[in-house]
């Protein structure tokens, strides 16, 4: 077989990429035009040559980053450009390996999709009553050890032995950039490069695979776990023999978000809240949504009057941040909330609830209070400003036309 590592210098497997890159809603067409004109001059080959002769990337820089949703950070890893344009490239290619994979891993896979988890799980809930335990692994991507993932690594690429020389070297470099030092760190798959997601489904396969022959309803997205029984004690077993697993891969559950869910209750997963057959946003996801227009709200509401900005115009502003957010946004890679739930929930309590809120800071914003007066600034001036309510644009998109405001 073909090593992938010169796959990546045939122009057909550039076009190919590019052609699933925008099927995918990954780029807009200026971006894909720009992408285009870097395959046609095959601005690629000097990468991916010497990658072919054996040679190393760049150091990686080490970022921290806002973690979506809340206040804390994350490290992230990038190499320069032209390199992450390969890596994407390669992450692409990887899909070769597809089949390696346990069908009950989600993430990051052809041809399927976190939605394809929920559907799945609720269909073999069949609402029966089930007890559930969901944990996520703490910083995962960063976390995992080098040479425990190199054998498997081996044992899945023995067909190119070429492009697992590739990875042993990436994996095993170990310095960073930070600022303007070079440091050495434990950096596992470093979260943020291309083909961390493939590398981080295939560490962890051993589990998926026990739990699929054990016959366990159990689904893991990445680093996200959660698996069902029919009793307390047999989810403990469960419980256990997963612990033993994360013990042996050198992983740490993250305990603010262990769950164990009683047959009575809904169950979270992936940001849904399921129970039945009905799916909402998580309460945790409504939240963070919360603290973050809280957050914004107030930040722009202080703004605004230190500069004496007009009420109106400081509303547009939260207006057109969370409607880039919910609905649309000139980032082509950013997951909207219309893109992830909106398919999938089939109850609005959720939306509504973020509706409200965002109604009511942006009111704030305006008045810098919380009262009664806020409400002489009427629902039909917001929408004149280009509010859109998400229960309103829920309904369109699954051509339900509005629902009546209360």
């Amino acid at each position: 077989m073909e090593s992938v590592l010169d796959l990546l210098s045939q122009r057909p497997i550039w076009e190919e990429f590019l052609a699933d890159r925008l099927l995918k809603g990954r780029f807009n067409w200026y971006e894909f035009d720009q992408a285009d004109t870097y395959v046609s001059e095959e601005k690629y080959l000097d990468v991916v040559e010497r990658l072919q002769r054996g040679e190393s990337l760049s150091i990686p820089t080490r970022h921290l980053v806002n973690k979506m949703g809340s206040g804390k950070k994350r490290v992230v890893y990038s190499f320069p450009e032209d390199e992450m344009t390969v890596l994407k490239a390669l992450a692409f290619l990887l899909y070769r390996y597809d089949s390696q994979l346990v069908p009950n891993c989600y993430s990051f896979r052809r041809g399927m999709t976190p939605h394809d988890a929920i559907r799945h799980l609720m269909r073999a809930i069949d609402n029966r009553p089930m007890w559930a335990y969901k944990l996520d692994i703490h910083d995962y991507f960063n976390s995992i050890s080098i040479p425990l993932l190199l054998p498997i690594l081996g044992e899945v690429m023995a067909d190119d032995p070429r492009l697992y020389q590739f990875f042993e070297q990436l994996l095993t470099d170990g310095r960073a950039r930070c600022g303007d030092d070079v440091v050495y760190a434990e950096r596992g798959v470093m979260a943020g490069t291309p083909t961390s997601p493939f590398l981080a489904n295939i560490y962890l396969r051993e589990v998926d695979q026990h739990f699929a022959d054990s016959g366990v309803l159990y689904a893991r997205y990445s680093d996200d776990i959660i698996l069902f029984a029919p009793d307390r004690q047999m989810l403990n077993r469960h419980i256990d023999d997963l612990a033993e697993f994360l013990v042996k891969y050198r992983l740490e559950v993250n305990p603010a978000k262990v769950h164990i869910y009683r047959p009575d209750e809904a169950f979270d997963f992936l940001g849904f809240k399921c129970k039945g057959r009905n799916i909402d946003i998580a309460d945790a996801t409504r939240q963070k949504m919360e603290d973050k227009i809280r957050r914004k709200a107030r930040s722009l509401q202080r703004w605004s009057s230190k500069n004496d900005v007009d009420a109106e115009k400081a509303m547009k502003v939260l207006i057109r941040y969370f409607n880039k957010k919910f609905f649309d946004s000139d980032d082509a890679t950013m997951l909207t909330w219309s893109r992830w739930f909106f398919p999938l929930i089939n109850q609005t309590e959720g939306l509504k609830e973020i509706d409200h809120y965002l109604q009511r800071y942006l009111r704030f914003v305006a008045t810098g209070k919380h009262n009664k007066a806020n409400y002489r600034i009427r629902y039909a001036q917001l929408k004149e400003l280009g509010y859109r309510s998400l229960v309103h644009e829920f309904y369109k998109a699954n051509g339900k036309g509005e629902e009546p405001e209360r």
